[in-house]
């Protein structure tokens, strides 16, 4: 099966963090919801905590298929502090596994140089982070390993992208149509 750690810091933005949780274990793939901190319960941009399943240096980085960065201030970062996590995005950049950000995490990405040559999108007015990037305006921007997203009202495309990327379009395509949701 695979398995998806979705990155959780002080200040992330909870409807993109958690529709990703939620769509992607309803197509039966395993997530993780791993805080950055050391703590097992890590408060949202809008005072939202939420208790997750462990912790980063609980984590073993070779369980997963891909790494998910959501958006958010000052969650985004957050993120980008934690060393650790920031050379595992870089690692599974560099062997072609999946990484994936939403909102303002793109930046995360651009400033790594992940981006370069690549199309990506990013919440509106963040766009010159992308650094190298050819910025796109749709909800979401595949480009081979990478995966990029707008912010909380892409939140779903983003998901399903994600559900669809390790499932298949096929079982994306079911899985939109199940929470009714209208593309």
């Amino acid at each position: 099966m695979k398995k998806i750690g979705v990155f959780f810091a002080e200040g992330y933005e909870e409807i993109e963090a958690l529709t990703v949780v939620d769509i992607c274990r309803r197509c039966g793939l395993e997530v993780d919801m791993v805080s950055v901190t050391e703590r097992l319960i890590v408060k949202g941009s809008h005072g939202i905590s939420v208790q997750m399943d462990k912790c980063l240096l609980q984590t073993d980085f070779q369980d997963y298929s891909m790494l998910v960065l959501p958006g958010g201030m000052p969650g985004t970062k957050n993120l980008e502090a934690q060393e650790g996590l920031m050379a595992q995005v870089d690692a599974f950049y560099a062997q072609g596994k999946y990484i994936a950000a939403i909102c303002a995490a793109p930046s995360i990405f651009g400033h790594r140089g992940i981006l370069r040559g690549r199309k990506a999108c990013c919440y509106p007015g963040m766009e010159g982070h992308l650094e190298g990037a050819q910025v796109t305006e749709g909800p979401v921007a595949i480009s081979d390993n990478v995966i990029t997203s707008r912010g909380m009202g892409t939140a779903i495309d983003f998901a399903l992208a994600i559900a669809g990327a390790l499932c298949g379009e096929e079982k994306a395509q079911q899985m939109a149509e199940a929470v009714v949701y209208r593309q």
